[in-house]
């Protein structure tokens, strides 16, 4: 609230979810709904998919015209970023996401230390192996969090991670370190495949991840080894978002949801994945949001208010069979 009133000159209350998304979840699991609340507490509208111009319309039809119309030119916004040292980018090999891949639940562990989570690290799979367990690939994205602002120390020995999988599940490599870069520092993260195999198991415990690396302050005060750990589930983390511009296997736009030109064939998995939030195996009314919402009556061929994968297959233009 208080950088809200600095940057906007605002001073009504701001209300900010948990860290964990308490409120997302309670209020539907959307990632862009839109809720208009009236003073007791009641909510007056509800969108799956937030539409701002009709946000405008619902609220002159609620409480009056506004007298004015305040543009983001007319805010006056005085910003300023601290100047970073600049650091390299771009100059670590990247390894290509799987087709269709959506990331699982990570948890980092903090240490007993409280050491600062300088890393955060994604990891995705397959929609199609994540909805029933199989051997597949596992993409590993080991990042800097900017909030720190701290880079790589690439004078000392690269990052190395190890996987404690549970019995029954294997991974290989189980183990690796990431390739020498050249420049003495730089911001890139570390990306590395491996191939998972759940065995028998049908619903396969989490997987641990221990990550080695040296990290140091962009200022030049400091520089230090650090251990983190993380817990991965094999859950789709629907909390994640997308990463912009990223890319799977195969070339652009592999696997994405949504379609359309310039982003590839849209993947029933996927599709399904994201969609069916209670994960029984079709997507409601409910559940579908912005181009799906609009669609879903196109999509539901019996007319039973839900769409599975089947008609997905059949109902959605282009999409992969």
């Amino acid at each position: 609230m208080a950088r809200a009133k600095a940057e906007y000159g605002t001073h009504i209350p701001w209300i900010a979810d948990t860290m964990g998304n308490d409120l997302k979840h309670a209020l539907g699991d959307r990632n862009n709904s839109e809720l208009v609340i009236g003073p007791d507490g009641k909510i007056v509208i509800a969108r799956s998919w937030s539409e701002p111009d009709q946000l405008r319309t619902d609220l002159s039809e609620l409480v009056g015209e506004a007298e004015s119309l305040t543009k983001v030119s007319d805010l006056d916004r005085v910003t300023s970023k601290p100047e970073r040292p600049k650091v390299a980018s771009g100059v670590s090999q990247q390894v290509p996401r799987p087709a269709g891949a959506e990331p699982l639940l990570v948890t980092a562990i903090q240490s007993e230390k409280a050491e600062p989570l300088y890393l955060k690290l994604r990891v995705e799979a397959p929609a199609a192996a994540i909805r029933n367990p199989e051997k597949t690939k596992l993409h590993l994205d080991f990042s800097l969090d900017p909030i720190h602002a701290v880079h790589w120390n690439n004078l000392a020995a690269p990052l190395k991670f190890e996987i404690i999988a549970p019995d029954g599940v294997t991974v290989t490599p189980s183990s690796s370190s990431a390739a020498k870069v050249e420049e003495k520092a730089d911001l890139d993260p570390r990306q590395f495949l491996v191939e998972i195999d759940p065995g028998e198991s049908e619903n396969p415990g989490p997987i641990q991840i221990r990550v080695n690396y040296f990290a140091c302050d962009d200022g030049d005060q400091w520089c230090k080894a650090v251990t983190q750990e993380f817990v991965v589930v094999w859950k789709a983390d629907r909390d994640a978002g997308k990463i912009p511009g990223e890319r799977g296997e195969g070339g652009p736009g592999k696997g994405r949801p949504g379609g359309g030109k310039g982003k590839g064939v849209p993947d029933p998995d996927r599709i399904m994945s994201r969609f069916d939030t209670d994960e029984d195996g079709a997507i409601s009314k409910e559940e579908a949001i912005g181009p799906m919402e609009r669609r879903f009556s196109q999509m539901d061929a019996n007319e039973d208010g839900k769409v599975t994968a089947e008609e997905l297959k059949t109902g959605m233009p282009g999409v992969r069979r």
